[in-house]
């Protein structure tokens, strides 16, 4: 297993995330205890969760797993996160003190951990200013609670907007953020990875395999059956099929991945893991496996890397449509400018 610095921190994670969202619903706890007992084994030491997932399970299937392997949580590194509603009442959601305190205290308890390496805001809240979710940061870091804190599913101005803030008023600053990021879905290369290169922080991308598509387990014009394909919502789930089916981009970038895992003897989902954990900013992409076999073949990739000529490849397939201003020629030629002078 390979390790990378986790963001700006000296803090040292493998290459590979084990994400933990099917823990407690789509695996069950053997089948979750089995993941974990696998990822450590491999040399897997980064472990990522929420409060939200299935009702806390996920948290308290971590936190028995803990409590039997006596000081083990001392040599992983484990993440979890904070911010949608775990109760119906008007302040049981966001990112205010009130809320995240009594999330992360939560937490905690699930996981029957004393502090958290990496506590994550879950979305933007824009109810509540960003000084108070800081100042709850930096209290929390403070406390011994939380090591480092992250963020998830940012934009880029709010990266910039909260970092500045940080650095302006002297308190901790975000080290990590969790985007959606694959072959598939390369929008944050835009505006999120240039802040996050900008401000030293490190990317843990969620679904690196699109949903399964990247998988190869999808064929064109051929419905797919079983509610796995689909997702837990059916219906938006034939919504994202019908979206992807009709768009030839997709499966242009589905041949180039069939064609690279056939030079490289790998699988379309290794290659597609492995050329996410190799794109810039990313620390490791997150593994979401409902099984240990599935979780098995993506351990494979733990220090593979693909060629220069066939990351080129992918990176032509795989580039975004964008419009010609302010992302296209236009707004490209507007940005630049020649060491030599002139335009």
């Amino acid at each position: 297993m390979e390790y990378r610095l986790m963001g700006s921190t000296g803090v040292s994670v493998s290459r590979l995330c084990l994400g933990t969202m099917t823990f407690g619903k789509e695996t069950d706890e053997a089948g979750a205890r089995e993941q974990l007992d696998m990822f450590v084994g491999a040399g897997g030491n980064f472990i990522d969760t929420a409060d939200v997932y299935n009702g806390g399970e996920s948290e308290r299937i971590i936190g028995r797993w803990l409590a039997d392997h006596p000081g083990l949580a001392d040599e992983l590194v484990i993440a979890t996160k904070g911010r949608f509603p775990t109760s119906n009442h008007p302040n049981g959601v966001g990112l205010t003190r009130k809320h995240l305190s009594q999330a992360l205290d939560a937490s905690l308890t699930r996981l029957g951990v004393d502090h958290i390496d990496l506590y994550q805001v879950h979305a933007f809240d824009p109810l509540t200013p960003l000084d108070e979710t800081l100042r709850f940061f930096d209290d929390a870091v403070s406390a011994g609670k939380i090591g480092y804190f992250g963020l998830s599913n940012f934009i880029g101005w709010q990266i910039a907007a909260l970092s500045e803030l940080a650095a302006a008023t002297d308190r901790v600053a975000p080290v990590m953020l969790q985007p959606q990021y694959n072959l598939l879905t390369r929008y944050i290369e835009l505006e999120i990875v240039p802040a996050c290169l900008e401000y030293g922080i490190g990317l843990i991308p969620w679904s690196p395999l699109g949903g399964g598509w990247l998988t190869g387990k999808y064929q064109r014009n051929h419905v797919p059956s079983g509610a796995s394909r689909l997702g837990e919502d059916p219906k938006r789930g034939m919504e994202n099929y019908e979206e992807r089916n009709a768009d030839d981009r997709v499966w242009r970038i589905l041949d180039a991945v069939k064609s690279v895992a056939d030079e490289a003897g790998i699988t379309m989902a290794q290659v597609a893991l492995t050329w996410t954990a190799d794109r810039p900013a990313v620390t490791a992409p997150i593994l979401g496996n409902r099984t240990t076999g599935q979780l098995a073949e993506a351990l494979k990739i733990a220090d593979v890397h693909l060629d220069d000529a066939q990351a080129e490849r992918l990176d032509q397939v795989s580039a975004p449509d964008l419009p010609d201003y302010p992302y296209g020629r236009r707004g490209i030629e507007q940005r630049s400018r020649k060491i030599s002078g002139g335009r």
